[in-house]
């Protein structure tokens, strides 16, 4: 079975190739995350994202045709934020408790910049199909990342495979961390510390 993660197909009414260029879709997309974060779903405009950015109306619309398109960019760039972390917390020969800790540092770090947007991203924002199939495509990758991440870090005593503990730790961190942006308590020390303890304590228990 082929592992090529399916490149989902481009929302975008055409690509930057020059730097000017790519500088301006990513103030496009940072102010656009601005926007959606403290406006919700429902004041979302182009307008108002065009006004923040500094650019003409025009200019957005040279890259994003449609504010449902440029929703897709801002998500598209945490679903990029998300697997960052998953490559830097996947470290041959790192003691657990460090990757651990940089696993939940990092979720941390990518949903706690701006909680109220992922919030407004989980709850008000609809799907359409490029929207789906982004996150399939996101979703393979995602859970690739994982399965590595617990082959690198698990014993060989348990029975269970690394699809099932991939499974299991990644429905556990994003539980948590999605909650915490909903809650608004991302930050709490001592909420890192206790998921930190009980991955460490669960894949203690299966070496």
């Amino acid at each position: 079975m082929s592992t090529r993660i399916r490149k989902p197909r481009s929302l975008m009414r055409k690509e930057p190739s020059q730097a000017r260029s790519r500088a301006t879709v990513e103030a496009i997309i940072e102010s656009g995350a601005r926007v959606l974060a403290a406006r919700g779903w429902a004041g979302f405009t182009t307008n108002t994202v065009a006004v923040v950015a500094g650019i003409s109306i025009g200019s957005l619309y040279q890259y994003f045709p449609d504010k449902l398109s440029l929703v897709e960019g801002i998500r598209r760039r945490h679903f990029a934020d998300v697997l960052a972390v998953l490559r830097r917390a996947t470290v041959v020969g790192m003691p657990l408790r460090y990757n651990v800790e940089t696993l939940v540092q990092g979720m941390i770090d990518a949903h706690g910049v701006n909680p109220q947007l992922h919030r407004v991203l989980l709850d008000e924002v609809p799907g359409t199909e490029g929207s789906r199939s982004a996150h399939e495509a996101f979703l393979e990758e995602y859970q690739r990342h994982y399965k590595r991440f617990v082959a690198v870090n698990r014993g060989d005593v348990s029975s269970a495979s690394d699809d099932v503990l991939a499974q299991l730790l990644s429905g556990v961190v994003e539980g948590v961390i999605h909650s915490g942006a909903r809650r608004d308590t991302l930050h709490s020390p001592e909420l890192k510390q206790e998921l930190v303890r009980m991955i460490c304590s669960y894949f203690g228990a299966v070496e």
